[in-house]
C-alpha cells in the first residue's frame, strides 16, 4: 500500500467508460414483474424477474425494428416478454422464441444477455465481455442487508459525468461550504487528510479523524449528542462504481477500546453506487446505514430527507460543473492541492483501468 502525494495540475477529465466491470443497475426492490429499463455505460438494458423470481437482464430494443422492450404495450407471459409492437417474443436468456407470420424463428433473433447478481440490496450488471463476469471481483457493502443496522436509501439522477461524483466524493472538505447545516462543519474542512492505495486490491483509501469538532445538525438530531465530537471519516472506495465512507461519531474524546470494541460511539456506513447512464450523466445510488435506534422511524425519516437533500446540493454543483467543463476550451488545467490527493488517485487508478 502507498501514500499518495498530490500533483498541482492535471489535464481536463476524460469520460470513457471502464469496461469489463460489474456496475449497480437497480436497488433490489425496482426490479418485479413489471419490465423495466435503466441505461448503463450507454447500453439500455431491460430488467425483469422471471416466475421463480430471478432477475434477468438484457438489452431493451427488439431485434425486429428496435422497439423498447420496456415500453407498453410490451408485457410478460410467463418467462417470456412480449414485444409491443410486432409479437417478437424473447425468453428470460434473451433468445426469440416466437416471430409473427412464421414457424421458423431466425437463428440470429436475440437479444443481448448480461450476467446479473443480487448482492447487498444492489442488482448489479456486468458491462463488458461476458466471459471475465465470473473472474471480475463484485465489491461488497454488507450492511445494506445485515441483522443489526438500518438502512434509508435513494437514487437521484446527475446530468453530469461520473468523474465529477467520484471527485466530489474523495474530497469532503467541500462538506464545510455546500452542505453547511447538514453535514458540515469547519472542523472537515480544517482536518489534513491521509491517502493510501491499495494497488493490488484496487481500493483508494482516505482517511479524516477530527479529534474535537462541533457536532453537526445531521448526526446531533439523529443521535442525541449535544456537545462536541470526536468524528472520523474513513473513505474506502473501489473503482469504478462503490464508495464506502465509514463515519464514526462520540462524544469528544470517546475512543474504541483496546481490543477493538467500541460501545460508546454511533456508527453509520455511507454507500455510493455511481453508475454512468451515458458520458455525461450518471446514477447517483446512496444509502445510509446506522448501528443505532434501529427501529426508531423518526430518525429514519430525519436521515433519509437529510441525506437526500445534501445528495441534491451535490447534484446541483455537478450539473453545473459539468456544463462548464463542456463548455470551455480544449486544453485547460485546473490546480490540484493536498486535498485532492484521493481523488487524483482514483482518476490514475480509473485511468489505468480503462487503458489496459
Amino acid at each position: 500500500m502507498t501514500r499518495c502525494d498530490p500533483g498541482h495540475k492535471l489535464r481536463g477529465m476524460t469520460t470513457a467508460f471502464v469496461p469489463d466491470q460489474w456496475y449497480v443497475a437497480a436497488y433490489t426492490r425496482e426490479v418485479t414483474r413489471e419490465l423495466f429499463t435503466r441505461t448503463v455505460c450507454g447500453e439500455s438494458i431491460l430488467f425483469w424477474r422471471t416466475v421463480d423470481g430471478a432477475v434477468t437482464a438484457m438489452s431493451d430494443r427488439c431485434v425486429h425494428r428496435r422497439f423498447p422492450l420496456s415500453e407498453k404495450p410490451s408485457h410478460l407471459v410467463g418467462d417470456t416478454v412480449v414485444c409491443g409492437y410486432h409479437g417478437f417474443t424473447y425468453g428470460a436468456d434473451g433468445v426469440c422464441v416466437a416471430v409473427p407470420g412464421q414457424s421458423r424463428v431466425p437463428r440470429t433473433a436475440r437479444l443481448r444477455s448480461y450476467p446479473v447478481v443480487e448482492q447487498d440490496s444492489f442488482v448489479w450488471v456486468f458491462i463488458g465481455d461476458p466471459a471475465l463476469a465470473a473472474t471480475t471481483r463484485i465489491p461488497r457493502a454488507p450492511w445494506l442487508d445485515l441483522p443489526g443496522w438500518t438502512v434509508v436509501s435513494g437514487m437521484e439522477p446527475l446530468a453530469a459525468r461520473a468523474s465529477l461524483l467520484v471527485d466530489n466524493l474523495l474530497d469532503l472538505s467541500h462538506e464545510t461550504y455546500l452542505h453547511g447545516g447538514y453535514i458540515g462543519t469547519p472542523e472537515v474542512a480544517e482536518t489534513p487528510i491521509t491517502t493510501e492505495v491499495d494497488e493490488e486490491a484496487g481500493i483508494v483509501y482516505v482517511s479524516r479523524h477530527m479529534a474535537d469538532a462541533a457536532c453537526p445538525p445531521f448526526y446531533a438530531n439523529s443521535t442525541g449528542i449535544t456537545g462536541r465530537i470526536t468524528r472520523w471519516q474513513d473513505i474506502e472506495y473501489t473503482p469504478p462504481c462503490l464508495y464506502l465512507l465509514h463515519s464514526r461519531i462520540a462524544p469528544a474524546g470517546v475512543l474504541p477500546n483496546e481490543d477493538g470494541s467500541d460501545p460508546d460511539a454511533f456508527h453509520v456506513e455511507v454507500v455510493y453506487a455511481i453508475t454512468p447512464e451515458t458520458e455525461g450523466s450518471t446514477h447517483d445510488f446512496w444509502a445510509v446505514a446506522r448501528d443505532f435506534a434501529l427501529d426508531d422511524e423518526d430518525v429514519s425519516d430525519y436521515l433519509a430527507k437529510s441525506n437526500r437533500t445534501v445528495v441534491l446540493q451535490d447534484v446541483a454543483a455537478l450539473d453545473t460543473l459539468e456544463k462548464v467543463i463542456a463548455g470551455e476550451p480544449d486544453g485547460y488545467q485546473e490546480l490540484s492541492i493536498n486535498i485532492d490527493t484521493g481523488g487524483l488517485a482514483a482518476r490514475r487508478m480509473i485511468a489505468r483501468m480503462r487503458d489496459r
